[in-house]
């Protein structure tokens, strides 16, 4: 039997008691400062996902970081508040001995056929392997579970007048995407006032919103290969900046949105 993906493994959840998951924090995707939000996010998914009275598929969840998560053991609340006919929305909390570090809530549903159109649009990048792979310091260890092939915003001690990065990701060693690790992609991007401002300074997100277009099939046809994945920032202002995100799959479908508030200091 061959060992399981580091990230497999740092989302392993087990059973506590009914509607509560235990899991523990990974090394393998430790941030600045506590876990890699892209992580903590996707643990909050695969609880519903594995979740006995779970119907359907995400179609949204917003995070809100409310404090830090310790290393350590974790437990997670899980409440489905209203079942509907073809919605699902949940409640959760993640904490730490009594004390909610984070809470979320997530709205799954059963899609059905009706028309369909796309108003994004795909944006340009060389192929990846047209691109150097890189992009994060030794320093940050959860980046080093992900192959980064950076066209735009790569970290750089220069000052940008465009908060814009754009690049190719995808897990390390190589892993089929399915909603979780989509969960956690649609948060690689590094605060938005570091390119801005050409260094780093305190930042943290304090709420992420993604919302989710890709279904089953999508996940199926994208399998191992890289998203292709673009960030910006509106505006910047006293302390708070906003985060616009979109994951793009290798067969130009529009697989995730998200959106973000970051605090910053400088």
């Amino acid at each position: 039997m061959t060992d399981p993906h580091p990230f497999d493994d740092a989302l392993t959840l087990e059973a506590v008691r009914d509607g509560v998951v235990r899991g523990h924090t990974s090394t393998a995707y430790k941030n600045m400062v506590g876990p890699f939000g892209g992580l903590t996010a996707a643990t909050l998914m695969r609880a519903v996902e594995e979740h006995p009275d779970r119907l359907g598929e995400p179609i949204s969840i917003t995070i809100n970081f409310a404090g830090p998560v310790s290393d350590g053991a974790f437990e997670i609340s899980t409440r489905a508040v209203r079942t509907n006919r073809s919605n699902q929305h949940w409640y959760l909390e993640l904490s730490q001995d009594g004390v909610v570090a984070t809470t979320a809530t997530a709205v799954f549903g059963t899609r059905r056929e009706t028309w369909n159109d796309v108003e994004a649009s795909l944006p340009a990048a060389p192929a990846p392997s047209d691109l150097e792979a890189g992009g994060f310091p030794d320093f940050i260890a959860w980046a080093k579970n992900y192959e980064m092939h950076f066209a735009a915003g790569k970290l750089s001690e220069d000052e940008m007048t465009d908060s814009t990065a754009t690049l190719w990701v995808r897990d390390a060693p190589p892993r089929p995407l399915d909603f979780a690790s989509l969960t956690s992609m649609c948060d690689i991007f590094y605060p938005r006032v570091f390119q801005r401002r050409g260094k780093f300074v305190p930042a943290g997100t304090i709420t992420l919103t993604i919302h989710y277009f890709a279904t089953a099939a999508d996940l199926a046809t994208q399998a191992e290969g890289h998203l292709l994945g673009t960030a910006h920032s509106r505006r910047f202002n006293q302390g708070y900046f906003d985060q616009s995100a979109e994951l793009w799959g290798t067969d130009g479908n529009l697989l995730a949105t998200s959106h973000q508030v970051v605090y910053y200091k400088d």
